[in-house]
């Protein structure tokens, strides 16, 4: 048996990883060993190891993807050092090269507001409307909203209590349309519980159940073809909305990270680059310096 086929089962009986798990580090690991095709694997150094993931970072590969790379690769020298004898690890330290950071994608207020108002009265669109109304309105997480339940809601102090990352608790203010549109939910919610009268979730389904995250992640998709909304929403892009939407009109980043629950002010800072956009398009459109000109005509 070769040393790879010999670690992969050592994944598979030792550490009870799955096969698809597997079939990853199997991926890894044979590309490791095609790109150091000519050197012995207990020859390579950790300069080969550098160079790889610099020829393979300069042709395009994320630093997601290379980091992932050397976890392999650290993971299968480890196992060559206890079982094997090989005198060290060549992956070891070694750090992927940062990928740019991407920007959230975030809606128009325009967009926003029209994917959010709904005006269909059925009891099931009376509820998406109160769920996408309350994304937009506060920023939650997904798992914040199907996490809900009504005694998190406190309508005199028009806030909500919810517990995010770490199992951190934080009030963020409701807004005046999203408090009507639950409140309106919830005088009608109680005709989805003849199976299930206990069941505390703000929202739930048909059967009187807490909505999963896939039920929401499906109606917020289909009504935004509804709504006729061409980007791609997704729930955090509402949360991202909100984000970019404040930090607009109010310039507080302080108060955007305690409404988002970010213990670090950095995870927030990228909403200015969001801000600055708008900004930017702002300038382009509105200054008459801005406007480029075609001299070839």
């Amino acid at each position: 048996m070769d040393l790879l086929a010999e670690y992969l089962q050592f994944l598979h009986v030792e550490r009870g990883l799955s096969e698809l798990t597997r079939a990853h580090y199997a991926r890894d690991i044979n590309r490791l060993l095609s790109l150091n095709s000519k050197t012995a694997l207990a020859d390579i150094d950790s300069a080969d190891i550098r160079r790889m993931t610099a020829a393979l970072h300069s042709k395009g590969l994320s630093g997601k993807s290379i980091a992932r790379l050397l976890s392999s690769w650290r993971g299968f020298f480890d196992y060559l050092v206890q079982r094997h004898g090989y005198t060290s690890n060549p992956a070891k330290d070694l750090k992927a090269p940062k990928s740019a950071k991407k920007l959230p994608q975030a809606l128009s207020i325009e967009q926003a507001i029209k994917l959010v108002d709904i005006k269909d009265d059925d009891i099931l669109s009376i509820r998406d409307h109160a769920a996408l109304e309350l994304f937009y309105s506060s920023g939650l997480r997904l798992s914040e909203l199907v996490s809900l339940n009504i005694d998190q809601l406190d309508f005199s102090e028009g806030t909500v209590t919810v517990t995010g990352k770490g199992n951190k608790t934080r009030i963020v203010p409701l807004g005046e349309h999203a408090v009507s549109a639950i409140k309106h939910w919830l005088e009608i919610r109680p005709k989805l519980l003849a199976k299930n009268p206990d069941e505390k979730a703000v929202f739930i389904g048909k059967l009187g159940k807490r909505l999963s995250a896939r039920n929401i992640q499906y109606r917020l998709k289909a009504w935004s073809v509804k709504q006729g909304i061409n980007s791609s929403v997704h729930p955090h892009m509402l949360r991202h909305s909100f984000a970019s939407h404040v930090l607009q009109s109010s310039g507080d980043l302080r108060a955007v990270q305690e409404m988002l629950g970010h213990a670090n002010i950095s995870t927030t800072q990228v909403y200015t680059h969001l801000d600055y956009q708008h900004l930017t398009k702002v300038y382009d459109t509105a200054h008459p310096r801005a406007k480029k000109k075609n001299h070839n005509k």
